[in-house]
């Protein structure tokens, strides 16, 4: 048992420094933070999805903007495509690849940001979310693991975390939104 645990910190630290010391991810999770901020300040909103975990990462995401994080302040406007009675009518109607695009669809207007979250890179769902973003004009933001799948340099910023173990990709998903966060909240608030 003793093995099993130090195997699973020792690959989640490993994991956390192999993303840490890339210099390419620091500069994205600054510019990304920035987007954000610039969206949020221009009465702009998030929108975010993604599929079973990743989508519980993106409900987090949101309640922490709509709430509060590390700071009380107003409430900034993100909404997490999680809704299971719009997900399973539109899953029904068009089919499961089609429910975040029209999310997007409904919710989207220019200058907003969606964040797609996929372990893989390889979703359906998620790969059309974020086409049906661009066609709104909107800043795309992937979260992914490894590679970065069918998605790999399609977003206008990408934060790939360098595992192929789903649960490594989803622990270091959770600390960069909450870094996203921090950072936000830095950006918009520091004065306060």
């Amino acid at each position: 048992m003793r093995r099993i645990i130090q195997n699973s910190l020792r690959e989640a630290l490993q994991t956390l420094r192999g993303f840490m010391e890339q210099e390419a991810n620091l500069r994205e999770l600054e510019a990304v933070a920035g987007q954000i901020a610039g969206c949020l300040k221009a009465g702009n909103k998030v929108l975010v999805f993604g599929n079973g975990g990743s989508m519980a990462d993106a409900m987090h995401f949101a309640e922490e903007l709509t709430g509060r994080f590390r700071k009380d302040r107003k409430a900034l406007p993100a909404i997490a495509l999680s809704d299971p009675s719009f997900l399973t009518c539109v899953a029904n109607d068009y089919g499961f690849d089609q429910v975040f695009a029209r999310g997007v669809q409904a919710y989207a207007v220019p200058g907003d940001v969606a964040i797609g979250i996929s372990t893989s890179g390889d979703s359906p769902n998620i790969i059309q979310g974020l086409a049906a973003a661009r066609g709104a004009a909107c800043h795309t933001v992937l979260l992914s693991g490894a590679s970065g799948g069918a998605l790999a340099g399609v977003c206008d910023h990408q934060l790939l975390v360098p595992a192929s173990s789903t649960a490594r990709i989803q622990e270091l998903h959770t600390l960069i939104l909450h870094t996203l966060i921090e950072c936000v909240e830095h950006l918009l608030f520091s004065e306060e």
